[in-house]
């Protein structure tokens, strides 16, 4: 499966923006979706999960500010993020597995999209 992320750019602390991740190529609704950012000199890391069910997990960082989504019959995982702050800057990555239980693990997914850039200014 192929997956395009977009939606990123410079949004104003407190703000919201909308990612969203379009994926072509495979069995979209039996996938496991997963969004991780990669911060300027840190490691990738786990944003939040939606399983094929619909399912749902998040970092502590995020969870009560993102919400992710899923549009099987358009193919498109979405993160819905508010009250932004500077540090949820980041190059966002939405990426795919088969493979089950629901992780918050990296290497666990074997498809990644491009990245999209969110900045967020104070």
């Amino acid at each position: 499966v192929q997956l395009q992320a977009s939606g990123g750019g410079l949004v104003q602390a407190g703000g919201s923006r909308i990612l969203s991740c379009a994926a072509s190529g495979g069995t979209f609704s039996r996938y496991h979706m997963g969004w991780f950012r990669q911060a300027p000199g840190k490691e990738r890391e786990f944003v939040t999960s939606i399983s094929s069910s619909g399912s749902t997990f998040y970092s502590d960082s995020v969870r009560g500010r993102f919400t992710v989504s899923r549009n099987n019959a358009r193919n498109t995982v979405y993160l819905g993020m508010t009250s932004l702050k500077p540090e949820d800057t980041a190059v966002y990555y939405c990426a795919a597995t088969y493979r089950g239980p629901l992780t918050i693990l990296s290497s666990a997914y074997d498809h990644w999209g491009q990245g999209t850039q969110v900045t967020v200014s104070s």
